[in-house]
């Protein structure tokens, strides 16, 4: 027997039609309600589970996987393939912008782009580390 996680994996996609991201730490509050209200996401917040709210960012890439929830985060050390291989990765979407709004832009187009195509798994991303920055066209 498994985890609770990844017995439930394989059937969660069948009942929750909403990207299931995993939000680490450095995500502003604000960002976090944007994704459940406006973008209608399943949003885990790492700072609503006290024990992982000073998790170890290798914690955070492990449970995302295990969860099966795309990784969003600010933090481009998960850029560093030695310590998040990519071939574990959960799909990892990593954001720069200056501003909330600027990051509401992106994760509109992350969105769109990636979690809500219907014709791809339920972690789209799953392998990828994606970078998202002000200057999309």
């Amino acid at each position: 027997m498994g985890t609770l996680a990844s017995e439930l994996g394989p059937i969660i996609p069948a009942i929750v039609d909403a990207p299931r991201v995993y939000a680490d730490a450095n995500l502003p509050v604000g960002i976090v309600a944007f994704m459940r209200r406006d973008l209608g996401w399943d949003v885990l917040f790492v700072l609503e589970d006290p024990a992982f709210r000073r998790a170890a960012d290798e914690v955070h890439y492990t449970r995302a996987l295990d969860l099966g929830r795309t990784l969003v985060t600010l933090d481009f050390d998960f850029f560093d393939d030695r310590r998040f291989p990519p071939g574990l990765s959960p799909g990892v979407i990593i954001c720069s912008a200056p501003d909330e709004a600027g990051l509401r832009r992106l994760l509109r187009h992350a969105d769109r782009t990636w979690l809500r195509d219907p014709s791809v798994p339920s972690l789209p991303l799953k392998g990828r580390k994606i970078t998202l920055t002000p200057d999309l066209r």
